[in-house]
C-alpha cells in the first residue's frame, strides 16, 4: 500500500532529505535535516532529546545498532510524513515508523519513533545501553 501525494512545505529543504540521508547511512547529512531545536521522542527512553547536538549521538548509535534497515512505505501530509521501516536488532526483526513534523522551512522540528514487537524494542533498549 502506497500513500504518496505531492503536499510539502514551501522550503529550501526537500522533504525527502531525511529519508535519503538514512538510506545512505549519512549521519552528517541526517543531522542537517533537523531544526536546531528539534525534539526527538525515543521509543525506549521516557524523556525527550532536545536539540541537534543532543540528538546527533543518539542517532549515530541507532544507525550502528540497526541491521538490514529499509523503508517500506511512506505517508505524506502538508507539514510532515510517516515512514514505515523494517530492520533487525541482533536476532530480532523489528518494524517501526519514523514520524516527522517539519518547520516552516522544511527542517524536521519533531521526530518520533515507534517500534514493534515488544521483544524487538527490548532488544533495542539493551543494544543502546
Amino acid at each position: 500500500m502506497d500513500s504518496h501525494h505531492n503536499s510539502q512545505p514551501a522550503s529550501s529543504h526537500p522533504p525527502d532529505a531525511f529519508r535519503k540521508a538514512i538510506e545512505a547511512r549519512d549521519h552528517a547529512a541526517l543531522i542537517q535535516t533537523f531544526a536546531p531545536d528539534v525534539v526527538f521522542h525515543s521509543p525506549i527512553v521516557y524523556q525527550d532529546y532536545v536539540g541537534r547536538d543532543t540528538v546527533a549521538p543518539v542517532l549515530a548509535a541507532v544507525m550502528d545498532v540497526f541491521a538490514d534497515f529499509s523503508y517500506v512505505d511512506e505517508f505524506t501530509a502538508l507539514d510532515g510524513k510517516v515512514l514505515l521501516f523494517r530492520t533487525r536488532v541482533g536476532e530480532r526483526d523489528m518494524e517501526g515508523v519514523d514520524i516527522l513534523k517539519f518547520d516552516a522551512i522544511g527542517l524536521v522540528r519533531e521526530f518520533t519513533v515507534m517500534v514493534r514487537p515488544y521483544s524487538a524494542a527490548t532488544a533495542l533498549r539493551a543494544a543502546m545501553a
